[in-house]
């Protein structure tokens, strides 16, 4: 199973990102996905999810700024990030998961720097 995360950089303060995160190895419309973020010093957080049905969750921090989707076809999941700040600056990580079997997966991170 491999996840591969791409699209994070450096961007100004009001700028726009956007992440990919392609899955192999598994049916990834079998999965739930996910898109988490760690800055230096704390605990990794969520940012967003979407069940493999499509229904999207946000941390109040990103509500209106950032959209999480899927592509089942692609086995993708991307995170379109608006009107970014200092704030949003971490590592991004994808996840997907599922309950029956019991998997987890997780991709190796992509920096997002925001310049203010």
């Amino acid at each position: 199973v491999q996840l591969q995360a791409s699209g994070g950089g450096l961007v100004q303060a009001g700028g726009s990102l956007r992440l990919s995160c392609a899955a192999s190895g598994i049916t990834f419309s079998n999965y739930n996905a996910a898109w988490y973020r760690q800055a230096p010093g704390e605990q990794r957080e969520l940012v967003a999810a979407i069940t493999n049905g499509g229904v999207k969750t946000y941390d109040d921090s990103v509500k209106g700024r950032f959209t999480i989707s899927r592509d089942n076809a692609a086995n993708t999941v991307y995170l379109q990030m608006n009107s970014l700040n200092s704030e949003d600056t971490a590592v991004y990580y994808c996840n997907v998961r599922r309950m029956v079997p019991l998997r987890n997966y997780w991709g190796q991170g992509t920096q997002v720097t925001v310049s203010s």
